[in-house]
């Protein structure tokens, strides 16, 4: 077998017969797969080898499956609890629900997404948003890789790898990483080194709903760090200038979900969601961010004006010197 593992098709583990892998990322690998005892197809995510000896992921991957048993909602890819009948496990998985669909970032890889078609997938997500948010599980990495779209518009929210459990003492990403989320989506709070919260996840949401509509990232940069800089500096091109088939009350929306200050964004998904159900009903705010957002700072020029008036401080005091000494 190579470093990861890899099955192959026809292979058992315990009551499965793995027919095919999916995915498979540097920690584990998905198969499709299916269960012997009754015929229904599964999804397996296996760790990689190494990973599994890893104690941080392994209690990670624990509580992923933990947060996943307790969901039940169509929205939301379900995780099985284990039904060997008390039998030990001859290695650590962990069995979900088989959906049918593609990820939504192919979708947006494939071109601008009908409108129509970006309101489905953005309410089924708020949806998906709101019933986690109210079972105390905050998703932290909420990206169009998470997100399974099936012909008719139906989503599956996946991958509750970093979650958060509000019920719980501790998190799932405890002490795992120090970067949460991913660059393109983070909220400006989780930049800044803080947990989080619902709030968060509306942020990504936002980011996404941009994406689709527009066809670009609200925030970019050369590099990661420079992405997530960027969501904290500045303001996004309008959504109306980046496309203006864009209306005025969904740019607001898009807006209250962008907030940089959580405090002021959409306090939960149900009223992001009532928006985007009812956009004749939304105010327009005259915006700073329509005004100002060519104006572009940039973390170098903050550091190099910190630094140049450090180097300041010496010459002004010398000047001082000669000035008193001029004086006297």
């Amino acid at each position: 077998m190579s470093f990861y593992d890899a099955l192959e098709a026809g292979e058992h583990i315990d009551s499965y017969r793995i027919d095919a892998p999916v995915a498979r990322s540097g920690m584990a690998t998905i198969y499709r797969a299916t269960d012997i005892r009754d015929g229904r197809t599964v999804a397996l995510k296996i760790p990689h080898p190494d990973m599994e000896a890893d104690p941080l992921f392994s209690d990670r991957f624990q509580r992923e499956s933990a947060i996943g048993e307790r969901l039940n909602h169509p929205n939301v890819m379900r995780v099985y609890k284990d039904e060997g009948g008390g039998e030990k496990r001859s290695r650590v998985y962990m069995v979900m629900e088989w959906c049918e669909g593609r990820l939504l970032r192919r979708f947006l890889d494939e071109g601008r997404i009908p409108y129509d078609r970006v309101l489905r997938i953005a309410k089924g997500v708020l949806q998906a948003l709101a019933y986690i948010h109210a079972n105390g599980v905050v998703h932290r990495d909420l990206k169009p890789e998470n997100i399974l779209v099936d012909d008719n518009d139906n989503i599956k929210l996946i991958d509750f790898g970093i979650a958060g459990d509000t019920s719980s003492r501790r998190l799932t990403y405890a002490n795992f990483t120090t970067a949460l989320g991913t660059p393109d989506y983070i909220s400006p709070e989780q930049v800044k080194g803080k947990r989080g919260d619902g709030r968060s996840d509306i942020y990504s949401m936002g980011v996404i709903l941009y994406e689709m509509l527009t066809g670009k990232l609200p925030f970019s940069g050369p590099t990661p760090l420079a992405a997530m800089n960027d969501r904290v500096l500045n303001h996004p091109v309008p959504p109306r200038v980046a496309d203006p088939s864009v209306s005025p009350q969904m740019q607001e929306i898009v807006y209250r979900a962008l907030e940089r200050d959580p405090r002021n964004r959409y306090p939960r998904a149900e009223e992001f969601l009532h928006d985007l159900e009812h956009p004749e009903a939304v105010g327009v705010e005259d915006r700073t961010e329509i005004r100002d957002w060519q104006n572009r700072k940039s973390p170098l020029v903050r550091k190099l004006l910190y630094y140049g008036g450090l180097a300041l401080i010496p010459v002004v005091i010398l000047l001082l010197m000669v000035l008193i000494a001029r004086h006297h």
